[in-house]
């Protein structure tokens, strides 16, 4: 079965480069030498903090449980991540918009790189110092570089449909790219150099540094509403406002849940997916596997940016048909094919079906990434925008603590019935944004803010 793993990554390779390759002019933005500079610039320093961040993704379970720590104690750290992410990451979060995104990334390096130097010790407090650390890093990483790029786009002036370029750019990069070179190269200094599980979240420091360094000496500030009355109560209502006002916010905060909380509760099934009898299957080769099959999908998604035709709120909806149909393959396996009773082993039949469906749920996750960014560009107002994007996360971070902690109490089956239905639901939601997407706007969020300030008795 080895041949299998060679020729689905052959495979995908060769779409991608096929896709790549293929591009017309149809398929390309004529840009400008000042807007090119500037991406560059921010790919750069995207890849590096993705970099950081996929070293240390590996080897996390693996280093706790050198450390001694059960599955129980381990469980506890993963969900202490989350729940830093959803409680601290928002207050931290939503400081962005206020203090300055640039501030917010440069939080973003220091706190991860505190991060990876708590992985020195093997004291339980120290590591869940570290968790929480990771989490606030994290919802700094999905809300602030974004809320940054967005904001300094517009303020210099360029075409808002070239935003498309530097999402789908920096998903194929740092998503994919980044993401299956950082796994080589944390595999060489763990296996190959033998330097231990420490290793690669040193090595992730470095590179957190290295781009810490560049935003400070070449990126400018920007601000959301930089207004000294706002508190931050008054910034969490005001974005509330929003999203209870404008149903393409509220909608599009839901389909985010909805896709990322499948996608993370994916990260946790795919191992077990695979080798239900403890089948011996290459873990770095399948995510490799998956990562390319990532970048095939940011690849399509730039070829459907770059048209007017069809809407990314079009094609949106079947990319979430199709990854609903990928997570039935593990329950429609389990009635196809006669489960193995053989212990250990290559992987299985059924094993290779699902490793398809999961690469087509990847290409899926490729395609998601690049199209959300440039809806929340859409809709999502500049004021407010990590704020928002922040609210986003909390029901995303509470439904991956509760699949965390009950992982062990549902049948995989189940678990993945219930990702595909979320999709399916993110499918319906997605083709009702794109049913209003064409309605004007019935109030704007200057007026918004103004409503919001009458009726709060505190600000007088």
């Amino acid at each position: 079965m080895e041949i299998f793993y060679y020729l689905v990554f052959g495979g995908l390779g060769a779409v991608v480069a096929a896709v790549e390759l293929s591009k017309n002019n149809k398929d390309r933005i004529t840009t400008t030498p000042a807007f090119n500079s500037f991406k560059n610039n921010y790919l750069l320093v995207y890849s590096l903090m993705m970099a950081g961040d996929w070293l240390q993704g590996p080897y996390v379970y693996y280093l706790y449980s050198q450390y001694g720590f059960g599955k129980g104690e381990i469980g506890q750290l993963f969900i202490a991540g989350f729940g830093s992410s959803m409680l601290f990451g928002t207050i931290v979060g939503s400081l962005a918009d206020k203090q300055g995104r640039k501030r917010a990334c440069v939080t973003y390096c220091i706190a991860y790189i505190l991060s990876c130097i708590t992985k020195h010790s093997p004291q339980y407090k120290v590591l869940m110092l570290g968790r929480i650390l990771g989490g606030i890093a994290t919802s700094l990483l999905f809300s602030a570089f974004e809320s940054w790029l967005v904001a300094e786009h517009n303020k210099r002036g360029f075409e808002q449909q070239w935003l498309s370029i530097t999402f789908s750019k920096a998903i194929f990069f740092g998503n994919g790219l980044v993401a299956i070179i950082s796994g080589l190269f944390g595999n060489l200094l763990v296996d190959t150099f033998a330097l231990g599980p420490v290793a690669p979240f040193d090595a992730a420091s470095c590179f957190l540094a290295i781009g810490m360094a560049i935003i400070l000496s070449s990126w400018t500030e920007n601000y959301g509403d930089p207004s000294e009355s706002k508190d931050l109560l008054t910034q969490f209502r005001g974005a509330a406002v929003a999203i209870a006002s404008d149903e393409k916010i509220a909608l599009l905060g839901a389909i985010q849940s909805l896709f990322e909380g499948s996608m993370y509760t994916f990260v946790f099934l795919w191992t077990p997916a695979l080798s239900p009898n403890d089948e011996d299957i290459p873990h770095g080769f399948i995510f490799a596997t998956f990562m390319l099959a990532s970048m095939m999908g940011s690849s399509l998604a730039s070829r459907l940016m770059a048209r007017s035709s069809p809407r990314v709120e079009s094609y949106m909806q079947i990319v979430f048909a199709v990854s609903s149909v990928s997570l039935l393959l593990p329950i429609v396996t389990s009635f196809m094919v006669a489960p193995s009773k053989v212990k250990g082993g290559s992987i299985s039949f059924a094993g290779c079906i699902q490793v398809v469906g999961f690469c087509a749920f990847e290409a899926c996750v490729g395609i998601f990434w690049p199209s959300i960014m440039k809806m929340r560009s859409q809709y999502i107002p500049e004021e407010a925008r990590s704020t928002i994007m922040n609210f986003f996360r909390i029901p995303l971070n509470i439904f991956v603590c509760i699949v965390l902690y009950n992982v062990n109490a549902f049948p995989i089956t189940v678990m993945f019935g219930m990702c595909s239905i979320f999709l399916f639901v993110a499918c319906l939601l997605q083709r009702r944004l794109m049913v209003i997407a064409e309605k004007p706007k019935t109030q704007d969020w200057t007026s918004l803010k103004e409503k919001d300030t009458e009726a709060d008795p505190l600000n007088i």
